[in-house]
């Protein structure tokens, strides 16, 4: 409902009509927002509050989009004054500084005062915003190398063709750095982009693209291998795994590798290292497979309950420290399936430790460390306790049993965190990293090869790495593929990982 302000109707009855009509529908409205905004935060707190395994992320967010689609349809059907241009909302963020912007000036259609006629004179200006979009747009670059004689010597001379990221190849770093990104980041198959550029009357076989990409991952490996040397350094880490399915043309089937996953995340206490998240390919899930990956690591790893990763600690300079969020799971998992007042009750006492640590994110080791063991030990202790007594009572081969012993079990990865106040409670970190694996693994359905599998780890690795920096991805590749492209020295590739590329370009997501 528009209401045009230079166009009122002049009789009185009329208008207090309007008026009235205004004010049924602003209140009709205001109801029907307020319904959709109390079922956007139960949606939310489903999602993130203690019960998030109760509804699928995928169906929320589906459900938000409708919901908040909902609201934007009531609130566009509110009276609204055609001359007036509204004020963004309070929440709203400034829209980034980096964006280019296009001036539109709107002036008035009459020099005079449209009431008396008189002169009118500047006082200020409205200066309002609005977002756009350009569409992208492939372009030709010609490179022209005009050709020199010497009329004496007969001596040719031309200016050197500039290098190309791929001998022959046709697309640029930026172009690459587009391709790889909509794979690996936004998770759009080759087949799909082929499709997406015959629309704008380029034919880029699938094959040519997966041969860019194979070509751009070749100069990206060796950075990819600085990454994990600087990431396995560190003395705390967070490690998983998560399954890839490989094709097997043998048997046209797939098989099944892993892609290896090792994350650093210091911001909890203030640490100094930047995040991080490196992936490695590996065929199988084999205890061999971390092993030799974290070789040369000293500290503290944040490990799930797979026995694999017990081999690695075997070193006296490796310290596991165990996920309570997987040990939350098992409990969650039989509260849900038999609704056991067991069950719910180490939930309760479970999310007791997660409160204090919500109040201590961010501070100091040492701060953490004080506030664990005042308030953190005597619910671990009371919760072990409890645990041993209630192990007597239930069936041996119950799943609340296997729960509890599960949880007993790993009762010293449980409490390292009580020791050091670096140590977070679960490897959420990790777990994180690996979600959009898990998108484009339901988008690609499959790698194409063992090969295919390394080149997702190496995208993997830096894509991710880039965005836990804030650090806009495709800027980030098509700089880098530019500079290895014009010949950057290999003994300097440290300064090409995110974090140092984010320091001389402050682009951020």
């Amino acid at each position: 409902m528009r209401i045009d302000l230079r166009n009122l109707p002049s009789d009185t009855a009329l208008l207090h009509q309007l008026v009235r009509d205004m004010a049924s529908v602003v209140e009709r409205r205001e109801d029907e927002i307020e319904q959709l905004q109390a079922i956007i935060k139960k949606l939310q707190r489903m999602q993130f509050g203690r019960s998030a395994e109760r509804l699928d992320p995928g169906q929320l967010a589906l459900g938000l989009e409708d919901i908040n689609g909902d609201i934007g349809r009531v609130e566009e059907s509110q009276p609204a004054a055609i001359a007036d241009v509204p004020d963004p909302p309070a929440h709203r963020k400034p829209l980034p500084d980096h964006l280019p912007r296009e001036e539109v000036r709107i002036d008035t259609d009459h020099q005079g005062c449209p009431g008396c006629g008189g002169t009118l004179h500047g006082m200020g200006e409205s200066v309002s915003e609005m977002l756009d979009w350009v569409p992208a747009q492939l372009r030709v670059v010609r490179i022209i190398r005009p050709k020199y004689a010497c009329r004496a010597c007969g001596t040719m001379a031309q200016a050197p063709a500039p290098e190309r990221i791929m001998a022959g190849g046709l697309a640029t770093p930026a172009l690459l750095a587009q391709v790889l990104v909509s794979k690996y980041c936004d998770h759009t198959p080759l087949y799909r982009q082929s499709q997406i550029f015959a629309r704008h009357g380029v034919d880029l076989s699938r094959s040519t693209l997966a041969g860019w990409v194979g070509g751009a991952c070749w100069w990206l490996e060796a950075l990819h291998e600085r990454l994990c040397a600087n990431v396995f350094a560190s003395d705390h880490l967070f490690a998983d795994d998560t399954p890839v399915p490989v094709l097997d043309p043998g048997r046209g089937k797939t098989r099944t590798g892993r892609l290896w996953v090792y994350a650093r995340e210091q911001r909890g206490w203030g640490g100094a290292d930047p995040p991080a998240a490196v992936f490695l390919f590996a065929p199988d899930r084999k205890a061999e497979r971390p092993i030799a990956h974290l070789r040369d690591f000293k500290g503290v790893l944040h490990v799930d309950g797979y026995a694999g990763f017990e081999q690695v600690a075997a070193r006296p300079e490796v310290t596991l420290a165990a996920c309570w969020a997987h040990t939350r799971r098992k409990f969650y998992d039989v509260a849900q399936a038999t609704g056991s007042p067991i069950a719910e009750e180490a939930l309760r006492r479970i999310a007791g430790l997660y409160a204090v640590e919500a109040d201590i994110r961010g501070k100091a080791p040492h701060w953490r460390l004080a506030a664990r063991r005042k308030s953190s030990a005597p619910r671990v202790e009371n919760l072990r306790a409890w645990l041993e007594g209630q192990l007597a009572k239930i069936p041996e081969r119950s799943t609340l049993a296997g729960a509890v012993r599960y949880a007993l079990g790993r009762w010293k990865g449980l409490t390292r965190f009580l020791d050091d106040g670096r140590i977070e409670l679960d490897t959420n970190p990790v777990e994180r990293a690996i979600r959009p694996v898990a998108l484009g693994r339901k988008n690609h359905l499959f790698a194409g090869s063992d090969g295919g599998a390394h080149r997702w780890a190496i995208l993997c690795s830096l894509i991710e790495t880039a965005k836990l920096n804030g650090v806009e991805p495709y800027a980030y590749l098509a700089d880098i593929l530019q500079r290895m492209a014009d010949g950057y020295p290999a003994n300097r590739l440290a300064e090409l990982l995110p974090w140092a590329w984010k320091a001389e370009n402050p682009v951020k997501v």
